[in-house]
């Protein structure tokens, strides 16, 4: 019935109507088109919400007088997959700095590399902190 409603332009008002039936009836007379005809289907269509990209954090090695140079530039080459030349350019900057950034990840990796590089220095009874910090 309510099919046939649309086609012909009218809702009975002796039949209940869905509210499809309702919605579908009032989309198939809006006359938006172009044309001026009337659409004989309606489509609701829904906008996509627009994605922001995630905040970064960088994730920073700190300065200490007892970690051996050696173990902090394996560490990052092991955590933060860097080559040994890098790795002892980001240890040397660390070294007469005080702190030195070995990447920049999102929250949750930069999470687990702080973990990883804490819980190694702990393994080898080293003082060697790092942290995060938005970018």
């Amino acid at each position: 019935m309510a099919v046939l409603a649309v086609r012909t332009g009218q809702l009975d008002p002796t039949v209940g109507h869905s509210r499809f039936e309702a919605y579908w009836f009032s989309m198939a007379r809006r006359p938006d088109r172009p044309d001026g005809n009337t659409p004989s289907v309606g489509l609701a269509t829904r906008t996509r919400p627009k994605t922001k990209k995630p905040d970064m954090y960088k994730v920073l090695l700190l300065n200490d007088d007892y970690t051996p140079m050696e173990f902090v530039v394996q560490v990052i080459q092991d955590i933060f997959h860097r080559d040994r030349e890098t790795a002892t350019r980001i240890m040397l900057h660390v070294h007469q700095k005080g702190v030195g950034v070995c990447g920049v990840y999102n929250y949750e990796v930069a999470e687990t590399k702080v973990a990883r590089v804490v819980e190694i220095a702990r393994q080898h009874q080293h003082p060697l902190q790092c942290t995060m910090e938005r970018e």
